[in-house]
């Protein structure tokens, strides 16, 4: 019997990749106007390059990449990047299709939910908030909150303890195999891989289920409780 359900956050409830592309895009738009003298598709190449060494929620990743061009920070470059950033990421916040109409449906049917997360607390609480999320989840457990990424157990054993529901009767949706996947089948999770949320183009996930819509889930649910 499913009870509950814990939702990784990024590209699989919201879509994460195409703020992240929009909002830097308009950064560096907005960098070129106050007066940087880098073409736009080399400049957003370099933000990217130290994404991929420092992470996805780095937040001093356009501080990062004017010292590391210039030896130095030119502020009105700077604060003319964030702002540039945060106007277009308010803009594009975006859930992916059926994504509100399923959590509806399932507070409905009584599932508890979750979210757990890799960001840092207040970055996923701002895109929860943003999206008008923050009423139907019963916990939400960030790296910050358990002092760990997935695959790591303790994320998920910290939100099966709040949401008050065994491993047998949770399931477990992402996007991300080795984090979501694996981490949630080590504690004994039923999984989901939303492959619509997918970037890598992986072909076998490993997962018990998987799902191009997350509409189907609620399929899956009620399979499961049939």
């Amino acid at each position: 019997m499913i009870k509950a359900i814990i939702f990784d956050f990024d590209n699989t409830l919201m879509d994460f990749m195409k703020m992240k592309r929009a909002a830097v895009e308009a950064a560096v738009d907005a960098m070129i106007d106050a007066g940087l003298t880098y073409k736009k598709a080399e400049m957003v190449e370099k933000v990217y390059q130290i994404y991929s060494k420092e992470g996805i929620e780095d937040q001093a990743i356009f501080d990062k990449v004017l010292q590391k061009e210039f030896g130095k920070i030119d502020y009105k470059i700077l604060a003319s990047g964030i702002i540039g950033y945060r106007r277009a990421k308010e803009g594009t916040l975006a859930l992916y299709p059926h994504v509100q109409l399923t959590l509806t449906r399932l507070t409905g049917l009584g599932i508890k939910m979750a979210v757990v997360s890799d960001a840092p607390r207040m970055p996923v609480w701002l895109r929860i908030c943003g999206l008008g999320l923050q009423h139907y989840f019963d916990t939400v457990v960030t790296s910050e909150d358990s002092g760990v990424k997935k695959p790591h157990a303790k994320p998920f054993l910290m939100a099966l303890e709040k949401l008050g529901s065994q491993p047998s009767e949770t399931i477990m949706i992402g996007d991300w195999v080795e984090r979501d996947m694996v981490g949630a089948k080590g504690v004994g999770l039923t999984t989901v891989f939303a492959r619509y949320g997918d970037l890598s183009g992986i072909e076998h996930s490993g997962a018990d289920y998987e799902i191009d819509d997350i509409a189907d889930l609620l399929k899956i649910v009620k399979k499961l409780n049939h």
